[in-house]
């Protein structure tokens, strides 16, 4: 087996690859699909308002995630949304939060992360609900915005390109997988990098595409592949990533600034050279193919990672036509 080979295997079975199948569970026990209403397994639930779109996103998090980093948590529950609404092609208006906690000492650094980051994204906490007496912290966050025009997880077509831009001015939180890159930054600089994402929706340059979340490049890629109903191929030497960093590693980390973002081959410049005025490293880092593999490649391997057609992954692709009788 080639360290390619290896390199999908692995991921295959990565927890944080696999952990995202929750979402079939979940839809399968609602009845959820492409067809209801918000559309799970996009990055927030649209719902036409007639000049465009509502957005609502949600995020929980993990309890020993919130126990052992409270200001991270909370500055996440307000980044992870932000990024989320933006992944869509919109522009966040307002968060809710749900807070428990034992006590208000232990609720203090959550609180003090949402404050912080709700001031450097400009985006105000507008209510929720809180518990400062159950026996440990837990956290969830839900955020609204709207779009003009939408970026979907379901638009890829074959022929587009995948683009990556992730910003990479940032570094590892100690051992996880987690990499932020908002730390001291100007949080005009925060704001105006988001503001990307509806940009490149608004003038057409971009259709389809994810935030690249907790399942990494390797994950995000084959949900925005079985949503879309198709393939992808990802050539890993061409995927911008930290000096120093082990591709495997990089393929599950979750930067707090990444996206994959589907565009027509004659718009790549044009995308490419919107993210570069801003400093984040972005580049062509595979192509949108029919059938239903994601697969990694390099100059001389390629190696199936998933195929969606013959193991349902989120369990939200295309329905098919039934055949003629």
């Amino acid at each position: 087996m080639t360290g390619l080979a290896n390199l999908a295997a692995t991921l295959a079975v990565h927890p944080h690859v696999t952990g995202k199948r929750d979402i079939d569970t979940v839809c399968s026990a609602l009845g959820l699909g492409q067809d209801t209403p918000g559309r799970p397994g996009d990055d927030a639930a649209a719902l036409p308002d007639g000049d465009g779109w509502h957005l609502l996103a949600t995020e929980g998090f993990m309890n020993d995630f919130v126990a052992d980093a409270p200001w991270f948590a909370g500055w996440c529950a307000v980044m992870v949304n932000a990024s989320d609404i933006a992944a869509m092609g919109g522009r966040a208006t307002a968060l809710t939060n749900a807070l428990w906690a034992p006590d208000a000492a232990t609720a203090a650094e959550i609180l003090r992360g949402m404050a912080e980051a709700s001031a450097a994204y400009g985006i105000p906490i507008v209510g929720g609900h809180s518990n400062l007496r159950t026996d440990r912290p837990q956290l969830a966050a839900s955020m609204f915005g709207h779009a003009r025009a939408l970026i979907t997880s379901f638009d890829a077509r074959p022929g587009d390109v995948l683009v990556a831009a992730i910003d990479l001015r940032g570094s590892y939180a100690g051992d996880s997988d987690n990499f932020p890159a908002f730390l001291g930054v100007d949080p005009a600089r925060l704001r105006g990098d988001l503001a990307l994402l509806p940009d490149l929706a608004e003038s057409g340059l971009v259709h389809a595409g994810k935030d690249i979340s907790q399942g990494g490049i390797a994950g995000t890629a084959l949900m925005l592949a079985e949503c879309s109903g198709t393939g992808i191929e990802i050539d890993v030497d061409k995927i911008p990533r930290p000096d120093g960093t082990a591709l495997d590693r990089w393929m599950t980390t979750f930067p707090s600034f990444g996206f994959l973002l589907a565009a027509r081959p004659a718009d790549v410049p044009a995308v490419l050279a919107r993210f570069a005025a801003r400093d984040i490293a972005a580049a062509a880092i595979g192509r949108v193919k029919a059938g239903s593999t994601v697969a990694l490649c390099d100059d001389t391997v390629r190696a199936t990672l998933w195929d969606h057609g013959a193991r349902r992954y989120l369990g939200l692709a295309p329905r098919k036509e039934p055949a003629d009788a």
